[in-house]
């Protein structure tokens, strides 16, 4: 199946380039997959090797240098078998890796050894025009890769003209599954900025039991995982009942691993189109900066990231930058939750056990999450245009 995951934009010397992603299954042959395996052994052993030549070079001579791959090959001559591609993105990953961890230490930290346990592998391979035509190009069965020939792939969805291949990365799942992110691009103008105003915006106020409330007072339909979380407690009992390492506990293992994805794609769909819907309705969305990591700690009840509210905003934040309306972020801090939309008054204390919010200064009442929705929404337009304005 094909799907595309996610848009962006960005700006070089040359101008504006847009990007869009497109994944798609494989069906790799036995000596395809074998390949591909192989590729990716070798590039997890190429990210370690590197890593710890780095560690050895600073602790000699208090100098950062990371060698290139072509000093491997003598002492690992199963580099030459793959694609050279991989393993010169190897390379750069590892210097942005490094990059992003000295320009940010608190953000990024520093880059780990690969294991293959972590069941995380990938490999990126980039287009090159020759004379010949572009080493990396869609047919109508599949997908040609340097080394690994035509892959057969179900190819669902295609790029419109005037967009270019410009690199492939092919994963592995937990399943066994490959996946292809084919990222195409091309140059082109940002759209014109879409100014927002209170009748087009959108507050939205995250909930623990409905995902979200917005500023109309409207909740999404949400996905029933129910019965998926009971199958996979019952599963899970199961397995601990099993001998580690026999048949049946790797038999039972990868029905558990299946019914994961299962409620992974559930979810990832569900979010894709929500944000889509949204994007589309709204000229300006406005949330509130929550951390939900420390949210999750907080509520021992669990149940936060469940649906993947976190996912949620990044697909709606570049399906609203794609189309030049504004995703307006307020501070965490920002009193929503204990403001009065009537009277203005902020109140001291929040009673999160209650659903209907009571001012005491001027007793109007409401819908307490649809109170915070309207506030998120007022106060993320208002933090926007005083931001434009001191600019």
């Amino acid at each position: 199946m094909a799907a595309v995951r996610s848009r962006g934009w960005k700006t070089g010397d040359g101008g504006a380039s847009e990007y869009t992603v497109v994944q798609i299954r494989l069906h790799p042959t036995r000596e395809q997959a074998e390949l591909i395996e192989k590729t990716f052994g070798c590039c997890r052993y190429l990210w370690n090797k590197m890593l710890s030549d780095v560690q050895e070079f600073y602790a000699a001579a208090d100098v950062h240098f990371i060698p290139t791959p072509a000093r491997y090959k003598k002492e690992a001559p199963f580099l030459t078998e793959v694609d050279s591609q991989p393993l010169c993105c190897v390379h750069q990953n590892l210097r942005r890796a490094f990059l992003d961890f000295f320009r940010a230490p608190g953000k990024f930290g520093y880059p780990r050894f690969k294991t293959k346990k972590a069941g995380k592998d990938s490999f990126t391979v980039y287009c090159r025009q020759y004379r010949t035509g572009p080493s990396v190009y869609l047919t109508g069965s599949g997908i040609q890769m340097p080394k690994l020939g035509l892959i057969p792939a179900n190819i669902h969805q295609r790029p419109q003209r005037g967009w270019s291949l410009r690199f492939v990365t092919v994963r592995r799942t937990a399943t066994g599954k490959y996946f292809c992110s084919v990222t195409f691009g091309r140059e082109a103008k940002r759209p014109e900025k879409i100014p927002p105003v209170p009748e087009r915006t959108l507050g939205l106020n995250y909930s623990l039991t409905r995902f979200y409330v917005d500023s109309q007072g409207n909740s999404p339909v949400l996905p029933s995982l129910e019965a998926d979380r009971e199958k996979l407690a019952r599963m899970q009992r199961k397995l601990s009942r099993m001998e580690r390492g026999s048949g049946n506990y790797q038999e039972q293992l990868e029905k558990i691993r299946l019914l994961h994805e299962r409620m992974a794609n559930r979810r990832r769909d569900f979010i894709h189109k929500e944000s889509r819907r949204i994007a589309n309705a709204w000229d300006a969305v406005c949330v509130r900066e929550t951390d939900l990591v420390e949210l999750s700690r907080k509520l021992k009840q669990g149940g936060v990231m469940d649906y993947g509210f976190g996912a949620f905003r990044e697909y709606l934040k570049y399906k609203l930058e794609r189309q030049g309306k504004a995703y307006i972020v307020l501070d965490r801090l920002a009193p929503a939750a204990r403001t009065c939309r009537v009277c203005g008054r902020v109140n001291g204390a929040l009673d999160t056990h209650s659903r209907v919010w009571s001012c005491p200064e001027c007793g109007a009442a409401a819908a307490r999450e649809v109170n915070t929705a309207r506030n998120i929404r007022d106060m993320g337009l208002e933090q926007y245009f005083s931001r434009r304005e001191s600019a």
